[in-house]
């Protein structure tokens, strides 16, 4: 008999121990040499926070009953129904009354960080305006480099914290380009000196996860710099949250052209040159999966975004219809899923599943939808769909592929109003591989 093993039952219980240690052990190492799934964080519009206020709120504050009045006529003048108005907490600065909205960046952060205790979190996906409100070298006295630390750093302590290697891919939204072709520079610029970052000084770029065979190809790209390349109107909807035509909106001198600051303006057909270098790339890519990211949404509820995204999708979605898995944005301060069957870019034979809509915008800010606008939009457009979506709320989304059923699984996360970043798990959807 074994030394030490004098009594059967003694015996029993060690071996016992020692087979689920070895175990444990075991699984933790496969856990690690895993290929099977890829599994990583997406949240976006995540650079906001009261020390870096508008200048409309700097040039005419308010206080809290004040604040709270004008979210209130802004909705009413967007002709959203009144029993579903509703606002994002309110930050009060000190020793004043001067009212603004809180921010839910470090509560997102947070929750990220506890989420990413128990889940597999790889890498994270980052969806554009990452600093508010106007991006750097914003000419406000205040230094840039504490700018980018305070709004794009801080916020994500917690998670790198608890992943000290996890990197975060960004892309570039509409405040990032806000002030200055400078102020984009010196954000890439920053995030190429972060070990948690990863930024292409073009604004665009490609980058691979995973083993090959079982591998995703993300397409990072500067959908503000596409749609600065297009000349579109502005046009305000209907009462009954329609959408009106053109020439109506023309003639009733409610339309007006987007307003394109002169440095956001391409350079060298550079938007072009991005649109080509994106069809190439999805056409050519070997990457078993191939998802595209950037701010600007192409299909939303949000009763604002809607021109934008008229001009994206006809830009980029049948190129996203023939050879993408799935198109996640941020723009719209909440969180959405949406489908697009690609009957509109397509052969009406055609046999691809639908078109995946990722929105996960509420990474700081919040924002309601517009529910006339939804419906209308459900009526008008066949190819489009709404699966799922939350408002007034601070959140991320957590995407895994899993390469033995050939599926991706979108799981979104809500943090409570408190700021405290309990995690609140919301719902999962569960997608078909659809790209060759």
């Amino acid at each position: 008999m074994q030394a030490g093993c004098i009594f059967m039952k003694k015996c029993i219980i060690i071996a016992t121990l020692t087979f689920v240690l070895y175990s444990a052990a075991s699984y933790s190492q496969e856990q690690s040499n895993d290929t099977s799934t890829i599994s990583f964080l997406a949240f976006g519009d995540g650079g906001y926070s009261p020390e870096y206020p508008k200048q409309k709120h700097i040039e005419n504050p308010k206080n809290k009953r004040e604040f709270i009045a004008a979210e209130k006529q802004d909705w009413l003048d967007d002709n959203r129904p009144l029993a579903e108005f509703n606002h994002a907490p309110i930050f009060v600065y000190p020793n004043t009354n001067i009212a603004t909205e809180q921010s839910g960046a470090k509560a997102v952060g947070q929750a990220m960080a506890t989420l990413c205790k128990t889940a597999n979190c790889e890498f994270a996906i980052q969806l554009g305006d990452n600093i508010y409100p106007d991006g750097a070298d914003a000419n406000d006295g205040k230094d840039d480099e504490q700018r980018m630390g305070d709004l794009i750093l801080t916020p994500l302590k917690p998670l790198f914290e608890e992943k000290n290697s996890l990197v975060v891919y960004s892309a570039l939204g509409n405040h990032d380009w806000k002030t200055s072709r400078k102020g984009v520079a010196l954000q890439t610029a920053w995030m190429s000196k972060q070990a948690n970052f990863h930024m292409d000084k073009k604004g665009y770029y490609s980058f691979k996860q995973g083993e090959p065979g079982n591998d995703v190809e993300f397409f990072v790209i500067d959908t503000n710099m596409l749609l600065a390349g297009q000349h579109y109107y502005e046009i305000p909807l209907r009462e009954d949250g329609s959408e009106q035509g053109l020439a109506s909106a023309l003639a009733s001198g409610q339309a007006e052209v987007e307003d394109i600051e002169r440095h956001e303006t391409p350079i060298n057909g550079e938007d072009h040159k991005q649109l080509a270098w994106l069809a190439n790339g999805l056409k050519h890519s070997s990457a078993k999966w191939k998802i595209v990211y950037g701010h600007h949404v192409l299909w939303s509820i949000g009763g604002t975004k809607y021109d934008e995204a008229h001009v994206l999708r006809r830009l980029i979605l049948p190129e996203l219809c023939q050879y993408a898995d799935a198109y996640i944005a941020g723009h719209e301060h909440d969180l959405e899923l949406l489908t697009d069957d690609c009957s509109r870019v397509m052969p009406s034979n055609h046999s691809m599943p639908k078109l995946p809509l990722i929105i996960s915008g509420a990474a700081s800010k919040m924002r309601g939808t517009h529910t006339p606008f939804a419906k209308y939009q459900q009526m008008q457009y066949p190819e489009y769909d709404l699966v799922w979506s939350k408002s007034f709320t601070w959140g991320f989304a957590h995407i895994q592929l899993n390469n033995l059923n050939d599926a991706m699984t979108v799981n979104f996360y809500s943090t409570p109003n408190d700021g405290k970043g309990k995690l609140v798990q919301e719902r999962s959807f569960t997608f078909s591989h659809r790209s060759n």
